[in-house]
């Protein structure tokens, strides 16, 4: 039996950001045409609209209908489930977002970022009651879920093995001064890098590209599991630079 390959999908934090016409978008470009154009330099997208409200079931469809067959977008989360001093009550936030019109992404849906503030602090219990909420399957259709904390209170053993209990990625955000937590605790990997700069036209010093590169490969070199990578914040105008130029690193087999 041949075994599946791991897949790896490499982009950015949304597609319609000004300064990235003229730098990534070439001069002239239709804005409606963005995503289409964004869609075949990269292979994935993180779509954050979702975390600030509801999204049209008409939008996710047009998005799935304009990108290649292969690409997948990252969900955020919507904030009014992660926003909260209680934890255990985000059901209904949480069901309202799976049936808001994500669903319409269909094969193209990937993980679902859900994002946390960085005052929230990690409490056992209640983030467990949390986890018990997401949802393992909707519509027949397998849900892959990561969580991003920002308080070093999470750094511990047992917020990792709470993570690894329920199945979902610890989401690494690398290169910036949230809690570095590495640990892998799902089938899949999911990194935020977010230490691009002005100075460099690709966003990051060529050995620092060659270093993410690497590093994805080795996170699909330890198992059979695929890895979404996105550049975000830093200095934004070159995440597409640095998200191409880590894609070009890496083996042809090992892209999406």
């Amino acid at each position: 039996m041949t075994s599946r390959k791991s897949r790896v999908h490499i982009g950015i934090g949304g597609w319609n950001y000004e300064p990235w016409r003229g730098s990534f978008y070439p001069p002239g470009l239709a804005q409606r045409r963005e995503l289409e154009y964004a869609s075949r330099k990269l292979t994935s997208i993180e779509i954050n609209s979702t975390y600030y409200g509801s999204q049209k079931p008409e939008s996710f469809a047009k998005w799935r209908d304009e990108t290649p067959e292969s690409f997948i977008f990252a969900v955020k989360g919507p904030r009014f489930a992660t926003n909260r001093r209680v934890l255990a009550e985000a059901g209904n936030s949480i069901e309202r977002f799976f049936t808001s019109g994500v669903m319409e992404l269909k094969e193209k849906l990937g993980p679902v970022n859900w994002q946390f503030l960085p005052t929230k602090k990690f409490e056992a219990g209640d983030f467990e009651e949390f986890l018990k909420l997401l949802p393992k399957n909707v519509n027949g259709s397998t849900i892959r879920h990561a969580i991003e904390v920002r308080h070093e209170s999470f750094n511990v053993p047992a917020f990792v093995a709470l993570a690894q209990k329920y199945g979902v990625a610890i989401v690494m955000a690398a290169d910036s001064e949230f809690p570095q937590i590495s640990d892998s605790t799902a089938p899949f990997v999911y990194a935020r890098i977010m230490g691009t700069v002005e100075s460099e036209p690709g966003g990051y010093r060529d050995a620092d590209l060659q270093k993410w590169a690497d590093q994805v490969c080795q996170w699909t070199n330890e198992a059979t599991r695929d890895v979404f990578l996105y550049v975000i914040s830093g200095f934004k105008t070159r995440n597409p630079a640095a998200a191409m130029a880590i894609l070009a690193r890496l083996p042809h087999n090992a892209r999406a």
